[in-house]
């Protein structure tokens, strides 16, 4: 077996952090492994200095829990682990118990496409205390990462106003599944396709791309490389310019595109990679013009990101389609979301009343909500985005409605002319899918929706934050779960 083959097995119960299955042991050998127990998966701060985050993974995740079992070549592994002893560090009928353990949590989620903010939960499990800790780490690097490309194109795309985005950022990817990741969760954000052919194979993502300068450099000449290229592709003649003198490949371009008129063919356009793209757009479109080629696409690489694309915008560059490759794939100015998985609502069995629980942090931001969370989403007569407050689930709202925004302290009184909708919605019932995931096509849609109806969604540094709240009867239940912790 290739280690490629052996690192991406079908089993991934041990893509875990070992402090997962040390506390697992501990729940086993405490007899707390059927505790009832509810999570929480959120972030704390908005990426990219922005104000706003589009979720996305969730159906890797629902794949991920749905293929989830502790094999034995799994059990064979753990055997091998050792303690400061030297000896087993996890006991045999530990590991027999786990190759027993089946997923059987409840699951509920906002959906993949939806815009989101801090300390509103993603993922709502709720299940065996055993399983729902195993499930962290994972849970974490696929919502994490997904989470944050797909803000990153939904700002790249926002930048580009309408044009066309290419996702070119495999080559410099964080690994394979980084690269294919990145590639899903920035067609959800707004791009139009990629550059990852198996991307496009998995995940039914449009995948486009010419040729490199390697292509020109490998002839003698720089028009007998287009014309070989024309040859063999002919409905497919995008022609990279910049290898030696831009100005100059222009023609050339525009020479081959004549040519292949004559042929039958039209030429796609050209790229730049290279160079002040502001000026040689200009200098191209006039070029492409004059020459009777008004269709043809001035395709731009070479490092952008948002800011870059935005600039370019304003100074009226004649760009039609942009290549991201780099700052896209690897969110090249902010590499982590930061997201956390908290334990908020804990007892023995079904027939116990929930025990409420939350972390204390001198810092507040660090400080978890308790409970059974949900998040209501209110709506204007026109229906922009107004406000989401988070409030307890098994609790009755209190009439009139009042909130108390995040970082505040006293209540504010809630438009009584919005219109409130969950955004939690059930996926899994005991470990079955109970609802139809929507294609990758219908996300896009549905993170463009989500962004129009979102004031301000097109500013690139955030100016005023979004509105988040505690609902007032959620908000006093969290005050007094904090002074009871103090106290004791």
């Amino acid at each position: 077996m290739s280690n490629l083959t052996h690192l991406y097995q079908h089993s991934l119960s041990l893509l875990t952090d070992l402090y997962q299955l040390t506390m697992a042991y501990g729940y086993w050998k405490s007899g707390r492994t059927n505790h009832q127990s509810v999570f929480h998966l959120f972030f704390r701060t908005l990426p990219f200095n922005g104000h706003y985050a589009v979720a996305a993974g969730l159906q890797t995740a629902v794949e991920y829990l749905q293929q989830f079992h502790i094999t034995t070549d799994d059990i064979a592994y753990l055997q091998t682990l050792t303690g400061n002893d030297g000896k087993p560090l996890f006991e045999p009928a530990f590991l027999d118990y786990l190759t027993q353990l089946k997923f059987d949590c409840d699951v509920d989620a906002i959906p993949e496409g939806t815009v989101v903010f801090p300390h509103e939960p993603l993922l709502r499990i709720k299940g065996s205390l055993i399983q729902t800790q195993l499930l962290e780490t994972a849970l974490l690097n696929i919502i994490n990462f997904q989470t944050l490309i797909a803000t990153k194109s939904a700002r790249v795309c926002q930048a580009a106003q309408g044009d066309s985005v290419l996702e070119f950022g495999l080559r410099r990817a964080q690994g394979i599944d980084g690269a294919l990741s990145a590639s899903r969760a920035a067609y959800i954000g707004g791009c139009t396709a990629t550059s990852n052919v198996l991307a496009g194979k998995l995940f039914g993502i449009p995948v486009k791309g010419t040729h490199a300068h390697s292509w020109i450099m490998s002839f003698d000449d720089e028009l007998e490389a287009f014309k070989v290229y024309a040859q063999a592709m002919p409905n497919n003649c995008i022609f990279l310019v910049d290898t030696y003198d831009s100005i100059h490949g222009i023609e050339l371009a525009i020479q081959m595109g004549h040519e292949l008129r004559q042929q039958g063919h039209e030429m796609v356009g050209i790229r730049l990679d290279s160079g002040n793209m502001n000026r040689l757009s200009q200098k191209a479109r006039q070029m492409l013009d004059q020459a009777d080629f008004p269709n043809a696409k001035i395709v731009a690489s070479n490092d952008l990101n948002e800011f870059v694309i935005s600039e370019l915008k304003q100074n009226g560059a004649k760009i039609d389609i942009w290549g991201v490759g780099t700052q896209l794939a690897t969110a090249y100015n902010q590499p982590a979301l930061g997201g956390v998985y908290k334990l908020s609502a804990i007892r023995e069995n079904d027939s116990q009343a929930w025990q409420y629980r939350l972390k204390l942090s001198e810092q507040t931001v660090k400080t978890s909500n308790p409970g059974i969370i949900q998040v209501k989403r209110y709506r204007d007569e026109n229906q922009q985005f107004m406000l989401d407050m988070l409030y307890d689930e098994p609790s009755t709202i209190q009439n009139p409605v009042q909130y108390v925004p995040i970082g505040e302290t006293e209540p504010v009184a809630l438009d009584s002319t919005w219109v409130g909708q969950d955004l939690l919605q059930p996926i899994m019932r005991q470990g079955q899918l109970v609802t139809d995931l929507p294609d990758l096509v219908q996300i896009q849609q549905r993170t463009q929706s989500q962004l129009q109806q979102l004031p301000n969604s097109h500013a690139l540094q955030a100016i005023t934050h979004y509105p988040i709240g505690l609902e007032l009867g959620y908000y006093e239940l969290k005050q007094r779960l904090m002074q009871q912790l103090r106290r004791k």
